[in-house]
């Protein structure tokens, strides 16, 4: 690839930029007080919009046009839910020494959330892969997410989780009321505002980014006051950079060659490292804030937002380079 390819692709998601822009504000202009429970109300708000949204969006049409790729599909469930979380619990199993019990939790969390939607379809189709199959695939990870991710959090985070001290009853009765329930009303009122949703795509999608920097915000601004920054060292957001750098190559290498020994075309190999490399920020920020306490939520997802970046600095290059195959 030409120099000035990699230099475009190299450039921070400007998302990115200003998802930064936020904790920096949370750092320094903390809410507090009555600010902060208004502000949590706002959040509750936010997330129930959020994944309404998400669930109205969500085509059956686009998800039977696909749905026929079976074998590719639960290739990609199992590297989101099994091969990711895998890696988690070895994160997870390092000596406290080279990585914090803190940063160990992020990355665990991490590790259980569904696939992105959005980018996994984008740079499934830059690089001339199985568009179809990316879009039922990844709509299906997230849509199994709602309950897989909360499961695994059970069994790998328990003494993590806020409602009832972990109790798992209490956590899927909070996944249920605040992810699930929104999902599945916007989804039955698709065949009302499925065609209003498909011409505001646009507009939509700026509402959803502004309830994630709005939970981001509010995540934050408790781990500040709670002192997140005495927990969370220069050093720490180097090492969280450098294992996620591990872990997404591991991923990245260990889908492409499933993908040759299980024989798929290159159409369908694409979709599988496109779509099973990949972790939710959209989902995942929301997800955190109903399952742990607000204290704890912006250090657990501090891993997840450097992820997030990496994902598509890497899969940009990668997408590219498919594309321009012969």
């Amino acid at each position: 690839m030409p120099r000035s390819g990699w230099v475009k692709w190299l450039k921070p998601d400007p998302y990115a930029l200003v998802l930064l822009g936020v904790v920096v504000t949370a750092s320094i202009l903390p809410c507090r007080g009555d600010v902060a429970i208004g502000f949590e109300w706002l959040t509750k708000g936010a997330i129930f919009l959020l994944f309404f949204m998400h669930g109205a969006k969500l085509s059956r049409e686009a998800i039977l046009g696909g749905i026929g790729a079976w074998r590719l599909h639960g290739l990609v469930l199992t590297s989101t839910f099994v091969l990711f979380p895998l890696l988690g619990l070895a994160v997870s199993c390092l000596p406290d020494m080279l990585i914090s019990p803190s940063v160990k939790m992020g990355f665990l969390f991490l590790t259980i959330l569904p696939s992105t939607v959005q980018s996994s379809i984008a740079f499934t189709s830059m690089a001339r892969g199985n568009v179809a199959a990316a879009v039922c695939t990844a709509s299906l990870s997230n849509m199994l997410g709602v309950f897989i991710t909360p499961l695994l959090a059970g069994l790998l985070m328990r003494s993590e989780l806020q409602s009832g001290g972990g109790d798992m009853l209490g956590v899927m009765r909070s996944i249920m009321l605040t992810l699930l329930a929104p999902f599945i009303i916007g989804h039955l009122s698709r065949p009302l505002i499925g065609r209003w949703i498909d011409r505001n795509k646009a507009i939509l999608s700026k509402l959803d980014r502004g309830a994630i920097l709005l939970v981001v915000y509010t995540a934050f601004s408790a781990a500040v006051v709670e002192g997140i920054w005495q927990r969370v060292s220069a050093l720490d957001i180097a090492t969280i950079l450098l294992v996620s750098a591990v872990v997404l190559t591991v991923v990245l290498l260990v889908t492409r060659r499933t993908a040759h020994l299980m024989g798929l075309s290159k159409e369908n190999e694409i979709t599988l490292v496109m779509c099973g490399s990949k972790k939710s920020l959209a989902s995942g920020v929301p997800m955190a804030a109903a399952m742990f306490a607000p204290a704890q939520v912006g250090v657990i997802i501090l891993p997840l937002m450097i992820f997030h970046q990496l994902q598509l600095i890497v899969c940009a290059i990668i997408a590219r380079n498919y594309g321009e195959r012969d």
